[in-house]
């Protein structure tokens, strides 16, 4: 119910902890420090991901003590962030689910590896209980119980190819597209909370190509990840330059999987970039507000439009 008493309410999908403060930090940061109600759904805990600090190498491998690390590291980052809205996918529960049963489920990183070009693919010893494995109407029906609860105006996910490849990714996309769906649907029997609820906009995280040099130095042979777009798809930029220090915070929460200096961050490969606080979106759902806000035409304001007496909630062609 605190939820619904803020005007602006956003929903992040998102499948690993730190991929919400990589892609949308600034953004997440922005929007709670001006009285929207942002929630983050996260998908898995990590469990298989690489750990980059020396001091906590010893939990890589150990998925059931990495869990519960980046569970507190994901709480922190949050924190630092404002916000208050987190949930784990696997604990939110169908129509009619006994609570025993839902904690039961379990969605767990199904890991990767690089394929040819630096593609992510999924791992050769992906486990049953992987997020990438997971029934993607139930999977979904959990996500549409939230969406029901939040009643968000705008959902924020990866685009269809997750980023990079990482099946985790791609698979958090499918499930928020397919939640978008079952929240809306009065005849979605296995969905938590009887009213339907029509999410006005969906944007997918992107980088304009014009950014691609700074934001993914490429090795020879390379392919682009699929997040890069041209940049006349680019349809929301989200500029928060006086969130860089909560941004920053956050990432340095993320300690067993980012490393950080200054106003710049690794996460593999002695990569270091510089901690974006300039976020681009592709909207796939819903109208995009008249030109004009910024000047290159693109939307400014995830929200805009909305606020406009009669904007349509249907989808974009």
């Amino acid at each position: 119910m605190e939820a619904l008493d803020a005007p602006r309410r956003l929903l992040l999908v998102h499948a690993h902890p730190d991929d919400e403060t990589i892609g949308s930090g600034a953004t997440m940061a922005r929007y709670a420090s001006s009285g929207a109600h942002v929630a983050l759904v996260t998908c898995t805990r990590g469990e298989r991901g690489e750990v980059v600090e020396p001091s906590l190498v010893h939990l890589e491998g150990d998925g059931p003590a990495l869990a519960e690390h980046r569970t507190q590291e994901l709480a922190t980052a949050m924190e630092a962030l404002g916000v208050e809205d987190h949930r784990f996918l696997d604990d939110a529960p169908l129509h009619g689910e006994q609570p025993a049963d839902t904690a039961r489920v379990r969605y767990e990183d199904s890991g990767m590896a690089w394929g040819p070009g630096r593609v992510a693919v999924a791992a050769p010893d992906t486990g049953e209980s992987a997020f990438a494995r997971a029934d993607l109407d139930e999977a979904a029906a959990r996500l549409a119980g939230v969406l029901r609860a939040v009643r968000p105006q705008v959902l924020v996910t990866y685009e269809p190819g997750g980023g990079y490849g990482h099946p985790d990714h791609v698979r958090a996309h499918d499930v928020a597209v397919r939640a978008v769906e079952l929240a809306e649907d009065p005849g979605a029997a296995s969905v938590a909370g009887t009213e339907p609820w029509s999410v006005a906009k969906v944007y997918e995280n992107v980088v304009p190509r014009s950014q691609l040099p700074e934001t993914f130095p490429l090795g020879e042979g390379d392919q682009l990840p699929s997040m890069v777009v041209d940049d006349d798809e680019v349809t929301a930029v989200v500029e928060a330059p006086e969130q860089l220090e909560a941004k920053v915070a956050a990432l340095r929460a993320h300690r067993s999987q980012v490393r950080v200096r200054g106003a710049e961050f690794l996460v593999a490969h002695d990569l270091w970039q510089p901690v974006w606080t300039t976020e681009a979106y592709r909207l796939v759902r819903g109208v995009p507000a008249p030109a004009g806000e910024r000047e290159d035409g693109r939307e400014g304001d995830l929200f805009a439009g909305l606020d406009t007496p009669g904007a349509s909630h249907h989808p974009i062609p």
